[in-house]
């Protein structure tokens, strides 16, 4: 069958990318779901950081990819082997399937999945194989999904069904922003209720960590950002202080009002000065946790001695440490209970044929969370 599908060529195109086009929406040949997979109706997909990474070449990708990871769609036909999905079905799209079989797996640890991360690092799906092509060559999936499209197919453990109470631009969230963001709060340092809590990074996954801190019960939650706007919006969804990183005084500013420190420091911009702000803003004895993915060439430096002296603890923090079956349902629940409004994070809609402006908007600075209506 066919599908139209946004394909990156070239990686580090400059911008603007309405100009430059990085993104090509072009008519791909969709080959059918064999052993395991399914075939999906994109409804819906979140513009998410992770895919201007690989954009503008901070996340190496193979190309030509066709983009987009964070979505939720109908199920339109199951390949052999799937007997726990039908038509009709609405799924949210998980961007690390689980093999299942490996020993992250085995440790229930799904988003270390081994199988799943080479396979998204050489553009497959779970079984090794792409199921896209343009002019007979192949056409690489990003993360298993290449949710930019009409229609995709994924490997079933790519897939979490969920009620049709939501709307898919609702659902879409959860599959990256929500479970990454929540579940380093939740999952990764399993804050304690009274913690105190720093976010550095104000994008989708960030203000998702913020809820997350509402959630537990942190008494308080601290935004740090460069955008006055996000800083803003922080202060709306319940931040109980905000300080913008630009300002030179912003780290001894959050250490005086936390005298010495937060419990708990979340970087979520995917940048080292990021990184070095959440550490220092963490007091002795407590810890730092990084979702953020900057560049490989990128290294952080920290000062040894600290670690041991001050008993600091640094973690990194993968799709929140989830486990997508678990976690989802769980989310939607305490979204439909009005304790984790992500709506409030959804920005802007727009069709396929505007997602370039879309990362425009994005690179920018100023969008949260963009999505795509397909």
């Amino acid at each position: 069958m066919k599908t139209r599908a946004a394909v990156l060529h070239q990686t580090g195109l400059a911008g603007p990318y309405a100009a430059s086009q990085p993104l090509i929406v072009e008519e791909l040949d969709l080959d059918k779901p064999e052993q395991d997979e399914v075939l999906v109706r994109i409804r819906a997909a979140g513009l998410c950081h992770s895919d201007l990474s690989v954009i503008n070449g901070d996340r190496p990708r193979p190309v030509p990819m066709a983009l987009g990871h964070e979505a939720a769609g109908e199920v339109l036909e199951c390949g052999p082997g799937v007997r726990d999905l039908a038509p009709g079905d609405r799924v949210v799209m998980v961007f690390v399937p689980s093999c299942g079989g490996c020993i992250p797996c085995l440790e229930g640890r799904p988003a270390l999945c081994e199988p799943a991360a080479a396979a998204n690092t050489s553009g497959t799906l779970l079984c090794g194989e792409r199921r896209l092509h343009l002019g007979g060559r192949d056409v690489h999936h990003h993360l298993g999904v290449s949710a930019f499209s009409e229609y995709a197919v994924v490997s079933r453990r790519s897939l979490i069904k969920f009620d049709p109470s939501l709307s898919y631009e609702e659902a879409a969230l959860f599959g990256c922003a929500v479970l990454t963001g929540v579940g380093a709060v939740v999952n990764t340092a399993r804050v304690p209720a009274g913690a105190t809590v720093a976010v550095v990074g104000l994008g989708g996954v960030g203000l998702n960590a913020l809820l997350g801190g509402l959630l537990v019960g942190a008494r308080e939650i601290i935004a740090v950002d460069l955008n006055e706007d996000k800083l803003k919006l922080a202060k709306e969804l319940g931040a109980t202080a905000a300080f913008n990183a630009g300002d030179a005084e912003a780290l001894a500013s959050l250490r005086e009002h936390t005298r010495g420190g937060v419990d708990y420091a979340f970087e979520m911009a995917g940048s080292v000065h990021a990184m070095d702000f959440a550490y220092l803003a963490t007091r002795r004895g407590g810890t730092t946790i990084t979702a953020g993915l900057s560049h490989p060439e990128h290294k952080w430096a920290v000062q040894h001695v600290s670690l041991v002296a001050e008993e600091r603890t640094v973690k990194g923090s993968y799709i929140g440490s989830a486990v997508p079956l678990r976690d989802i349902p769980r989310y939607m629940a305490l979204y439909r209970q009005g304790k984790l409004p992500v709506d409030r994070l959804m920005s802007d809609r727009m069709p396929l044929e505007e997602v370039n402006a879309g990362f425009d908007r994005l690179a920018a600075g100023g969008a949260i969370r963009q999505i795509l209506m397909l």
